[in-house]
């Protein structure tokens, strides 16, 4: 049985190219603190925030756009934003 395409949206990928480097720059962000102990409490209250991201990548990569799509993303941008809210970086 032939393998069902994949729908793609340049839009979500540039969302997702987006939140990609927004994600990089907090991580450098957290990686410039210097005090160890505040350095691994930020790692681990951001690591909620990467892997949302990294799902969404790897899920749009097999799978493409979906109806899930758009709530993922949004899900991926409320954690980010609390992030950013609890933590001043």
């Amino acid at each position: 049985m032939a393998k069902k395409r994949r729908k793609l949206s340049k839009d979500y990928e540039k969302q997702i190219a987006k939140s990609l480097k927004d994600v990089e720059l907090i991580l450098a962000k957290i990686n410039d603190i210097q005090e160890d102990d505040i350095r691994d409490e930020y790692t681990t209250a951001f690591y909620a925030v990467k892997s949302k991201l990294s799902y969404i990548k790897s899920t749009y990569d097999s799978t493409g756009f979906t109806e899930d799509s758009d709530t993922l993303m949004l899900l991926y941008e409320d954690s980010l934003k609390k992030f950013i809210n609890e933590y001043e970086i």
